[in-house]
């Protein structure tokens, strides 16, 4: 019963948004509600705009984030960014924000696992939501903004679990992964044990998958798994690493990892870094 107790805290703390809330200041941005018929209910969006955007008519990569907004990581993630690109340390881009209305809804997968169901329904949510992303908001974002086909994105905790799991199911909607303490433990791990079949699949293009794990036991155990998989069948095509944070909490992996994540992982201006660390583009 012990036992059980100390689990089940466990896992609502590393299910949840697990980075520290904090009155981070709230970078200007653009806010503007989407109604979805995929999703049937109106999600709102934070858009943070590099400072050269109004000069030119150049256009931008984006960034997508899960748990996005303006009350959950938008701001410090957007400042953190902002930061970045001042010190030129990554090229200018889009910041999207997706506002939570039922995360553990729209960001977990199906799962056979009962245990799960005390936590997060099991009827694959994150498929309409990763249906809503590609075919609704996506076309929003660029019909709206001078932006490219390059896209990111980046998830914590069961947002991490999401990105995860979009890398498996649909690798062509994103061309990088970053993913911070994700929830791998759902349906028993189910993305790990079945690694050694979908990482070779992914070498049909070029794509980067960075990833991070705390101190969390039902978390680490897992992404370590995870990265031994990739180290024997990951496709030469595939450029990743994993963080290893044993030092860092569930709570504070997100805003101790963020910037490694995208200063390895985001585009880099041309001649900003070494030929052989850059990151393919379409």
């Amino acid at each position: 019963m012990i036992r059980l107790l100390v689990t089940t805290i466990l896992l609502m703390s590393t299910f949840g948004c697990g980075s520290t809330v904090a009155d981070d200041p709230v970078p200007e941005h653009d806010s503007f509600e989407l109604r979805s018929e995929l999703l049937d209910e109106t999600r709102r969006l934070c858009v943070w705009l590099p400072p050269d955007y109004a000069s030119g008519d150049r256009v931008y990569p984006v960034l997508y984030m899960p748990d996005g907004g303006v009350a959950e990581d938008f701001p410090h993630l957007a400042n953190t960014i902002a930061e970045l690109v001042e010190q030129e340390a990554i090229e200018p881009l889009l910041v999207v924000g997706i506002e939570n209305a039922d995360r553990r809804r729209d960001l977990s997968g199906p799962s056979t696992t009962l245990y799960d169901a005390q936590f997060a329904p099991q009827t694959d949510g994150a498929a309409t939501f990763r249906a809503f992303i590609r075919d609704e908001l996506i076309p929003e974002i660029e019909r709206r903004y001078r932006v490219d086909k390059r896209r990111a994105i980046v998830g914590e905790s069961l947002a991490g679990l999401f990105v995860v799991d979009t890398l498996v199911r649909e690798s062509e909607l994103f061309e990088i992964y970053l993913a911070m303490d994700p929830s791998l433990w759902w349906d028993d791990h189910r993305i790990v044990r079945e690694a050694s079949t979908w990482a070779p699949a992914l070498g049909a293009r070029k794509l980067s998958f960075w990833f991070a794990g705390s101190d969390a036991e039902d978390i680490r155990v897992h992404t370590r798994a995870l990265a031994a998989v990739l180290d024997e069948s990951a496709p030469e095509t595939l450029r990743w690493t994993y963080s290893d944070q044993p030092n860092e909490q569930h709570r504070t992996i997100f805003r101790a990892t963020k910037e490694q994540a995208f200063r390895w992982g985001l585009w880099q201006e041309a001649g900003l870094v070494d030929e052989n660390e850059r990151l393919p583009s379409e």
